[in-house]
């Protein structure tokens, strides 16, 4: 039979198969087969389509008027919305469906569905910021979880109580009961969704409170786990923790290369979230000093609604606009944008604590010294209000680098020394070499002020390593210019002797010199595409990104500028859907005088129609579907060919180099091997 067979290939993890098994008609559209299509839509990556699954799951059993069935799938509807969407006034209006319809059918406490309804609940307040009413629904959802064996409805509970209690100044008891969780998680007892999902959360905690330990011992749980059990987006998911765990250890290309791969492992469930891994992405680029990379990872970030500081403030401080960097990090501070998400912090402190951070570094570069002052003085006291409510290692590790800041912009020279020094160590310690290095810079500035320029130059020596074993090569070669005693920057991953070679445009030509023999090359579109890569060996150019940056429009409009795939019928239907939910859940904010639930839902409504608005071409005709990246790849890659046939008729050797060295794909990249590497003058 072959809901049979597709419900056996959704077993084994096979998503395409089970899709192909449902697709024959067997079936099509009872319950079962709206069931099995749901959660095998989401497995393969049609997360639109497995959502309007549920939908068309609700409406089928409502119309059968089986009430606690109907309000199972509208829970499920907005777990679903929960999990990937970022809009919590949707959420609300399928909790409040299955809600009304368990009333209608006479359901009392004890039905299963209602204990899902508390979880998914408890989550929506938690994200909105209710904590006293999070609590609340989480205590629900494990009671009636427990007592009616409805284990994902007490996973998400305890997992939420754990993150409540975390927020309520519990630090240690909710890190306990986050522990438990992952304890239940890693025994099998929990679905693979819920458990991936949860893994998930248990992470994101971690990295809030700067627990870098324990993130790492949770994520590496996660990557066990999900081998084999993961649904969905958990793997990127999973994909983004590393990228944020190696961009604090290293090394930096590590960092950016599981950011890109995390990228690309998120288009088919993330629209509005995938702020998340472009904000990751820009934060490694900065590290690596890759600024032209950071610039269009942040644009990217900025058309997902995702906050793009403090990695927009900190590129402002790189690009010597030190005073631009200083208004815009205390406009974030004043006004933090609220993520649509469950990756960072929703409210308080632990979502400022980077912000803080930033401005602490910002601070010293202003030209204005009261500017620098009050600066640093807001934010030593942002970071120690953090610290005192959920201390961590690392934390009070950032608290002491500011704070030595703010001695050394007072001309407090041996206390700016001090607490450099300590927060130095316990960055080392902490296995954070690019924190630690900008805290040896801070010792050097501080022992300068000492008149100890052996001490100093100490520092200045320790922050080199630092920056080299984490791979912030630019960073190096400031150093080695302070203390004027230049010295090549060694790449860990080449080495091997480099050779040189020109590889430069002059008007219609190109100029190609390596090994001894010189060529000139007519201009071609490919060798613009071959120069942009070999001006950033190791990084990877999604060829979208290759194709706008040609052409001068670094990124087309709309979704595609993301890489995301173009919204097509089901998604468009299910977002006009989704407003008149939006719109009810204005309404009820108005009249409840709920000025923060009321810009939440206009903030979602506004994400919407401009969707919506993009879908749409000249005339409201659609824009032509999901095409956009895979011809660009295509085109990326024939005019590569073509140009390295055209090199190779002029100048063999540098083509076979090139041959060699380019990767063509999704995304693209020049990568030599360290034995035949290249000092390419450009």
């Amino acid at each position: 039979m072959t809901l049979a067979r597709a419900a056996g290939a959704l077993d084994a993890g096979d998503f395409a198969a089970a899709m192909v098994e449902l697709a024959d008609g067997d079936g099509d559209g009872t319950a079962p087969w709206l069931e099995l299509k749901a959660m095998a839509a989401y497995g393969a990556g049609e997360y639109e389509g497995a959502v309007a699954c549920w939908e068309q799951l609700h409406a089928l059993h409502r119309a059968a008027g089986q009430h606690e069935q109907a309000a199972r799938a509208a829970v499920m509807t907005a777990m679903f919305l929960l999990i990937d969407a970022g809009m919590l006034s949707t959420v609300r209006g399928w909790t409040r469906r299955g809600e009304r319809l368990l009333g209608e059918g006479g359901l009392a406490g004890d039905s299963p569905v209602r204990a899902l309804i508390a979880a998914v609940t408890a989550y929506e307040r938690f994200f909105s910021g209710d904590l006293p009413a999070a609590a609340e629904h989480a205590a629900t959802a494990i009671m009636l979880g427990e007592r009616l064996g409805v284990m994902p409805a007490v996973t998400i509970g305890r997992t939420a109580a754990g993150r409540v209690a975390i927020l309520s100044g519990d630090v240690d008891g909710g890190i306990a009961q986050l522990e438990e969780v992952a304890a239940v998680l890693m025994s099998g007892e929990v679905d693979n969704l819920t458990a991936g999902m949860m893994f998930c959360e248990l992470v994101c905690a971690a990295q809030g409170l700067l627990r870098h330990d324990l993130a790492r011992e949770w994520t590496d749980a996660m990557a066990t786990w999900g081998v084999a059990g993961a649904v969905g987006g958990i793997h990127g998911r999973c994909r983004v923790h590393q990228a944020e765990l190696l961009r604090m250890s290293g090394p930096a290309e590590a960092a950016e290369r599981a950011a890109l791969e995390a990228c690309d492992e998120l288009r088919p469930w993330m629209r509005r979230e995938y702020g998340w891994p472009l904000a990751e992405l820009g934060l490694v680029r900065l590290r690596r000093g890759d600024l032209a990379g950071a610039e269009e990872a942040f644009a990217a970030v900025a058309e997902h609604a995702w906050p793009t500081h403090p990695g927009l403030a900190l590129l402002r401080l790189e690009q010597d606009r030190a005073d631009e960097a200083a208004q815009e990090i205390a406009a974030a501070i004043a006004h933090p944008v609220d993520a649509p998400s469950k990756e960072l912090p929703p409210f308080g402190e632990l979502r400022l604590v980077p912000l803080f951070d930033a401005q602490s570094e910002i601070a010293m570069a202003v030209a204005d010294p009261t500017l620098a002052v009050t600066l640093a003085d807001a934010a030593h006291e942002g970071l120690a209000d953090a610290a005192q409510r959920f201390p961590s290692p690392m934390l009070l590790a950032v608290v002491d680098r500011a704070d030595a800041r703010r001695a050394l912009l007072a001309g407090n020279f041996a206390t700016a020394a001090a607490l450099a020094g300590r927060a130095a160590g316990a960055l080392a310690e902490l296995d954070a070499p690019y924190e630690a290095g900008a805290a040896r810079v801070v010792l050097a500035e501080a022992c300068l002020g000492l008149d100890d320029e052996a001490a100093a130059r100490a520092a200045l020596l320790a922050a080199r390593t630092e920056f080299l074993r984490y791979g912030a090569a630019h960073r190096v070669i400031a150093i080695d210019r302070r203390l004027a005693s230049p010295r090549p920057v060694v790449v860990p991953q080449a080495d091997g002797p480099a050779h040189r070679g020109t590889f430069r445009r002059g008007g219609p030509l190109w100029f190609v010199a390596l090994g001894g023999a010189e060529a000139q090359v007519k201009d071609l579109k490919g060798l613009r595409y071959l120069h942009r890569l070999v001006s950033a060996p190791g990084r990877e150019f999604h060829v979208l990104d290759m194709v706008a940056m040609e052409s001068g429009t670094l990124r087309p409009a709309g979704p595609e500028a993301s890489g995301l795939p173009a919204l097509d019928e089901t998604a468009r239907a299910a977002y006009r859907r989704r407003l008149a939910d939006i719109e009810e859940d204005i309404d009820e904010a108005t009249r409840l005088h709920d000025l923060g639930r009321l810009a939440r839902a206009e903030a979602d409504r506004q994400y919407l129609v401009n969707e919506l608005t993009r879908a749409v071409g000249i005339g409201q005709r659609s824009r032509v579907q999901g095409g956009a990246s895979e011809r660009a790849r295509t085109a990326v890659a024939r005019m590569l060919r073509y140009a390295l046939d055209e090199l190779e008729r002029c100048h063999p050797p540098a083509a076979r180099h090139f041959r060699a060295s380019v990767r063509t794909g999704t995304y693209c990249s020049y990568r030599p091997d360290p034995l035949t590497r290249v000092e390419w003058e450009l």
